[in-house]
């Protein structure tokens, strides 16, 4: 079913026309996202309807037929996401078809509102942040949509699969190789596709640690055996942890996203096939990422009734600003090497 778009003009939302609550009497979210038309603004009215934009309760998303006048910066700053013409903005995501776009943008975030809405707050408030603060904001968030109805019905369809937890690794999960002052690490579970699980996420841990404590390794090279680098958390893991509060601080504190942003100056992580979830949301901390011209970049949490939890609404965002990283978040679009490349999500092409 095509979604019915809630769309406004720049002067209504400077005039207070999304005041109205985003919660019905029962307290689930509704008209998860208005669309301001961004065409024929009158500029007078732009900090008005910024100021607005940046207490609103819903996900706004800019609508422009071409690059947006100038004068619209504030606002478009301000939104959550504008469909246009980038014109070099990372505020706006230039598409072929600006309605097609809303539309799809709509019904993902319809067809899971908490999350998309979290994933939007999440972003929002973690932009200036230091990285470590910014983590623990995701995490909290990401447990609050543990406990959510949308996270429950993802988690009850996988669990009627009756999908068994995963064996014990056959050979090591990571391998580590030391040559004079580089380290190489390998992601090695090419059985699951290099899945971050419990095996795989602590042994990269304690790879990293490596470099942290030893000084004279001023080079670190991170690749993923198989097919591809990562293909996200390993889904048969889901819902294994003890408690919620348990699974936050393991994924704040024991998780490999700290460390790669401390090491950020000595990674180069080498990505390759599928990408999916950690396997961007990790390496995108690292102040370089080489791409193999296969590689496909996803971000499906939020299609989970989660969002981006090693890392991603942190990292992704400061590679390639909040707006496109939403856009990515609650689509659940792929994205190309090349197209990421664009972007800054990966540095180079090999």
């Amino acid at each position: 079913m095509t979604p019915q778009v809630t769309t406004m003009t720049v002067d209504e939302l400077a005039d207070g026309a999304d005041a109205v609550g985003a919660l019905n009497a029962q307290g689930e979210t509704v008209r998860p996202v208005v669309v301001i038309d961004l065409d024929d603004a009158d500029p007078s009215t732009v900090a008005r309807a910024a100021d607005v934009a940046s207490r609103a309760d819903r996900i706004l998303v800019g609508r422009a037929s071409g690059a947006p006048d100038t004068a619209l910066e504030p606002l478009t700053a301000a939104l959550d996401l504008t469909y246009g013409d980038a014109s070099g903005g990372r505020e706006i995501i230039t598409v072929d078809d600006v309605e097609e776009a809303i539309t799809a943008f709509v019904a993902a975030a319809e067809a899971t509102p908490q999350a998309a809405s979290v994933a939007a707050q999440v972003v929002r408030a973690s932009e200036s942040m230091s990285i470590p603060a910014a983590l623990d904001v995701e995490s909290l968030g990401y447990s609050t949509l543990q406990g959510g109805a949308e996270f429950g019905r993802w988690l009850e369809g996988r669990r009627a699969l009756r999908r068994p937890l995963p064996p014990p690794p056959a050979g090591d999960p990571v391998l580590v190789d030391r040559r004079a002052d580089d380290l190489h690490i390998t992601l090695n579970r090419p059985e699951r596709r290099n899945a971050y699980g419990v095996a795989l996420r602590d042994a990269f841990v304690d790879a990293l640690r490596m470099p942290l404590l030893d000084n004279t390794i001023d080079r670190v090279v991170v690749d993923g055996a198989g097919p591809c680098f990562c293909a996200g958390g390993d889904l048969d893991e889901f819902g294994h942890t003890p408690d919620a509060t348990t699974a936050h601080f393991v994924r704040t504190r024991g998780g490999a996203g700290r460390l790669v942003a401390r090491l950020a100056d000595r990674i180069e992580v080498r990505l390759h096939g599928q990408c999916v979830g950690a396997g961007i949301e990790i390496p995108a901390f690292a102040h370089r990422i080489v791409a193999a011209p296969d590689t496909m970049i996803r971000l499906p949490e939020v299609s989970m009734g989660l969002l981006p939890g090693a890392g991603g609404t942190v990292s992704v965002p400061r590679r390639i600003g909040r707006w496109r990283a939403l856009h990515l978040f609650v689509t659940g679009s792929p994205i190309s090497a090349d197209a990421a490349r664009e972007w800054g999500l990966v540095d180079e092409l090999r």
